[in-house]
């Protein structure tokens, strides 16, 4: 008899072929699945619980993988606990369970417990984390409430904290629980601070969610913070009215007495549809899921750093020193962060070239660098560094980090433009204006942008270190600004230095592949030339891939090496022009 898988022996794996979609949910509905998902990971954050004179307990967190499910799968986003509005010594109101229903299973996440009031009994305040304890008259250290309730493995989170009393009347009441962390215990002195949130990377980006609310300060001493993960602060009372939970991280609202009480934040639902193809499956299956382009490409997580061509700097005339460039925007994974994964085959890289210095005769800026690109990951070229009193044009000087003012005393240009987290660099510095006009420096990938002093340029903001190419190399620091007296020096990582009177002084360009920004110029006064300005240094890919992967590159001008230990072995591809990088 023929085998029924189609030849293979052995036991038939579930497969799904989910192309690792991700669907956040807000509201309560249906998340509808491709036809190939079979499995899906899940996160489920329940509402927060609303403060009172302890701070609100977190919604619990749970993050399950290998649920079965397909078609359309029905969720329930959790609403926080609404505020009681003016405290009036009640309990907080407990949040509202989150919930996602697969083929097989219903997981549930509790909701987070009110933060405890007057004289209110500590177990109303269980939850998925449970609230702080509010005031209890005359009695210091009764226990928060219990978290992960019910209890569930692992667990979706954690006690309140305890209260204390001081002088009668005056007391400080307990942090709510958070995912990752219980709520802080208060002190004679301090509120608990709301436990900290936890973190989940099931979007592919780092996020926290589920932090505590702060609990009051009553009669002095300090308020209590809200966790990490969208916690609620308590306020000063009185009088003053407390921070609600952020809305869909799950959140306990912040307490206080005489204002209006922090309501929960809401919930949230995320689905991931899962790529599984383990084991031995029909041929049948497989040649379909090929058919319709469902079946799973195999896949390697790579560090990366990309960091993109700095900024040039601009013209300077008649005794003024012109700004130093931004260094280009820096971004990486390595050491610790979210890693890519790419599929193998073959991926674009983009390396961005230095902007160019501005041209003479005439007052004119510098360009913007260009950016560098690794597949989803783009840094944005640095910011041009600026004439003389210049504001125009105004586009010119934001960027990776932003480039510094010209003589002049106008503002430096805005670094991390446009924004990623982590940010990928730092503001420019100021100019200076007056007989002895100076530039400001450009902002760097670990610092800001030093503003000018009087005949000074402002030093450029430092570069930032980073190791994936086995040893420590800085990249992306501004350019220093021009300056009569002195100049200002480049940011450690590649930065030119500025131009420095009295005679006329070019900028140093930024250093190649480094993303440094470009030195400011100086021209001495009565002169009727104009000193251009300066190329900022051009960008950098790097790739590390494990050493199971086998990679190469093209054209021949990048590079890769093989690590020794105890790196195991890893591929590091070094792009210092556009090129290709194959992974197989």
């Amino acid at each position: 008899m023929g085998s029924p898988n189609g030849g293979i022996v052995g036991v038939i794996n579930p497969t799904s072929f989910g192309k690792c979609t991700v669907t956040s949910k807000t509201s309560s509905g249906t998340v509808t699945l491709q036809p190939g998902t079979k499995l899906i990971e899940a996160l489920v954050v329940a509402g927060g619980g609303s403060g009172s004179t302890g701070g609100g307990g977190a919604g619990g967190f749970r993050q399950i993988s290998c649920i079965s499910a397909s078609g359309s799968v029905p969720v329930v986003v959790g609403g926080g606990g609404p505020s009681t509005g003016a405290n009036g010594g009640g309990n907080g109101n407990k949040g509202n369970d989150s919930s996602i229903t697969g083929s097989l299973v219903t997981i549930t996440s509790a909701g987070g417990g009110g933060g405890g009031g007057n004289n209110t009994p500590a177990p109303t305040q269980a939850g998925g984390s449970g609230g702080g304890t509010g005031y209890q008259n005359c009695v210091s250290g009764t226990a928060g409430g219990t978290g992960n309730t019910p209890p569930v493995s692992p667990p979706q989170g954690n006690n309140g904290g305890s209260n204390q009393t001081v002088n009668g009347c005056n007391f400080r009441g307990g942090g709510g629980g958070g995912a990752g962390a219980v709520g802080a215990n208060a002190t004679p002195t301090s509120a608990g601070n709301g436990g900290n949130g936890s973190v989940t990377t099931i979007t592919g980006s780092p996020a926290t969610y589920a932090g505590g609310g702060g609990g009051l300060a009553f009669g002095g001493g300090t308020t209590g913070s809200g966790g990490t993960g969208g916690g609620g602060a308590s306020a000063p009372s009185p009088p003053g009215n407390a921070t609600a939970g952020t809305a869909n991280t799950g959140g306990g609202g912040g307490g206080t007495y005489y204002g209006t009480v922090g309501a929960g934040g809401s919930g949230i639902v995320i689905v991931k549809e899962l790529n599984k193809a383990s084991g031995s499956w029909p041929l049948r299956a497989q040649f379909s899921s090929q058919k319709s382009g469902t079946w799973p490409v195999a896949t390697y997580d790579l560090d990366y750093l990309v960091v993109a061509g700095g900024g040039g700097s601009g013209t300077s005339e008649n005794g003024c020193g012109s700004a130093g460039a931004g260094a280009g925007g820096y971004r990486t994974s390595f050491p610790g962060g979210t890693k890519l994964s790419v599929n193998v085959g073959s991926h674009p890289i983009t390396i961005g070239g230095g902007g160019a210095g501005g041209t003479s005769p005439g007052s004119n800026p510098g360009a913007r660098g260009n950016p560098s690109i690794f597949s989803t990951i783009t840094s944005t070229g640095g910011g041009a560094g600026t004439y003389r009193c210049s504001l125009t044009p105004a586009n010119v000087r934001p960027g990776g980090s932003g480039g510094g003012s010209g003589g002049g005393g106008l503002g430096g240009g805005t670094g991390n433009t446009p924004p990623v987290s982590p940010p990928q660099g730092n503001n420019g510095g100021i100019g200076i204006s007056g007989p002895t006009d100076a530039g400001g420096g450009g902002g760097g990938a670990g610092g800001v942008g030093s503003n000018a002093t009087t005949g000074v340029g402002g030093n450029g903001g430092p570069g930032s270190a980073n190791s994936i190419s086995g040893s420590p190399v800085t990249y992306s620091g501004g350019g220093g600004g021009g300056g009569v007296t002195t100049r200002g020096n480049g940011g450690p990582g590649g930065g030119g230095n500025g131009g420095q009177g009295p005679a006329n002084a070019p900028g140093t360009a930024g250093t190649v592949n480094s993303g440094g920004g470009a030195g400011g110029t100086f021209t001495k006064s009565g002169c009727l030339s104009v000193v251009a300005g300066s190329a900022g240094g051009s960008g950098i890919v790097i790739v590390r891939a494990p050493g199971a992967a086998s990679v190469s590159v093209a054209p021949g001008t990048n590079t890769v090496t093989t690590l020794p230990a105890p790196a195991g072995g890893c591929k590091v591809a070094t792009f210092t022009v556009s090129g290709t990088l194959t992974v197989s």
